[in-house]
């Protein structure tokens, strides 16, 4: 199959902010369910940490395991690796097994991600620096809040390789949407049938809301619509 190019950072910015404004996870679980990925809705732990917190990008995979001892040297040096190298309008999916040793992400690091051309992180596991990640603007949700630091707790083995993350397998430049209900995953060898459809089916439910709003029943406007 011929891959399309990649869009240039610049452009996919401004695609992915207009998607930002069009979609929402609801709608784009719906479109993976009809693709037959119904596995791409990450467990319900993960929350914005701050309100209206909303987020859409590429994946840039990190691996966090557990330490119980202080490193000898350099102990931020694998992720000091990992954040320098974030791509241009990558999300950062920090999966750390669910820890709750250890605290992968704060101020610095989204400080740092967002100078790189990254639009977010998202973690299964905890964060902590919200006030300052809030007054910033810059999208986090993570499973909880914690003051401590990784050093000695956590250490980052790898990064741009597949992890789970949230309960869904998530690959270096997949597609992350992320909203009030949830985070989603779109694999990026359908993300552009899922995103076509998504948009559809937002023009469809839209309509439908006029009906209902009309006074039709909902078998009515399921009946002429098909979905719900």
């Amino acid at each position: 199959m011929v891959q399309n190019p990649p869009e240039p950072p610049i452009a996919e910015a401004v695609l992915f902010d207009h998607l930002a404004d069009e979609l929402y996870t609801a709608v784009l679980s719906d479109v993976l369910d009809s693709l037959g990925h119904r596995d791409g809705a990450m467990t319900a732990d993960i929350r914005p940490v701050y309100a209206g917190a909303r987020l859409i990008g590429r994946a840039h995979t990190v691996l966090s395991s557990d330490i119980y001892h202080l490193p000898a040297s350099d102990p931020y040096g694998m992720e000091i690796a990992a954040i320098d190298r974030t791509p241009p309008n990558a999300i950062v999916v920090g999966a750390t097994n669910t820890s709750t040793r250890t605290c992968m992400w704060g101020e610095l690091l989204s400080t740092a991600t967002r100078a790189r051309g990254g639009r977010g992180a998202v973690l299964d596991g905890y964060t902590r620096d919200v006030t300052m990640i809030e007054r910033m603007g810059f999208p986090v949700f993570s499973t909880g809040m914690r003051p401590v630091d990784s050093m000695g707790r956590g250490t980052i083995v790898s990064y741009g390789e597949p992890v789970v993350c949230g309960g869904v397998l998530v690959h270096e430049g997949d597609i992350v949407f992320a909203d009030v209900d949830g985070v989603v995953v779109i694999p990026r060898a359908i993300e552009q049938e899922a995103i076509r459809l998504a948009c559809k089916k937002v023009t469809g439910e839209n309509a439908m809301r006029d009906w209902l709003a009309e006074g039709k029943t909902l078998r009515e406007a399921f009946d002429h619509f098909g979905f719900l």
